[in-house]
């Protein structure tokens, strides 16, 4: 299998800042023939995931920490774009989102206006 440069950095990069304590739960979205690398690389180095089918073609990869990856086992059991506002809040608050931008976002998701 060939892996897109790009990905396999921004990948490892990923996995370089939870190893050093920059992020606690990391989000990486990517095609899914590259699941069987990725799966492997994170078994290897006993980091604890979960992944999630998005479409056809992509998945989402949840890792980090044993904590938060437990958390996400729990409340993301859909596709993110069924999150309820507390979800999706709580989920950009995990992955380390500027929590004024989550607030905005919530406030806006609560009123029913659309947000990207």
């Amino acid at each position: 299998m060939e892996l897109n440069p790009a990905d396999f950095k921004v990948f490892l990069n990923h996995i370089y800042e939870f190893k050093k304590g920059v992020r606690r739960m990391v989000l990486y979205t990517t095609n899914k023939r590259y699941k069987e690398f990725a799966v492997k690389r994170l078994a290897s180095q006993r980091i604890k995931f979960i992944v999630q089918p998005v479409d056809e073609e992509r998945i989402n990869l949840f890792f980090g920490c044993d904590e938060c990856i437990e958390a996400i086992r729990l409340l993301v059991n859909r596709p993110l774009n069924k999150l309820t506002p507390e979800e999706d809040f709580i989920l950009g608050a995990m992955l380390g989102y500027d929590i004024c931008v989550q607030c905005r976002r919530y406030c806006d998701r609560k009123q029913g206006k659309m947000v990207s």
